[in-house]
């Protein structure tokens, strides 16, 4: 399932602020070794550890908005999913909003 959290950047700025965010979530959470790779300017695939199990998600931005769905959870996980999400939008947004403001 994805998720959504809208923005009103144009898509450069969009992108710039995804990436912040993405990297400030690996440098804060390293003890769920977070990473994550840009498959192209607008995709990108993120991995944690939780438990000793690696979770896979995608995160996807667009002009209107940017996708964050987890991938394959183990049903002893999907409880976390929610969490994670939580957590990794937060971040999304403290970014999305530092660009707004022109900090980014």
């Amino acid at each position: 399932m994805q998720h959504r959290i809208p923005h009103d950047l144009d898509i450069a700025t969009a992108r710039h602020a995804t990436r912040e965010a993405l990297e400030s979530y690996r440098k804060d959470f390293q003890e769920y070794s977070p990473t994550g790779e840009w498959t192209d300017e607008d995709n990108a695939t993120v991995r944690f550890t939780v438990m000793g199990k690696t979770l896979r998600g995608v995160v996807q931005v667009a002009t209107d908005c940017v996708t964050l769905e987890l991938l394959d959870i183990p049903f002893m996980f999907r409880p976390f999913r929610s969490a994670a999400i939580k957590v990794i939008e937060a971040e999304i947004r403290e970014w999305i909003e530092k660009a707004r403001r022109g900090e980014v």
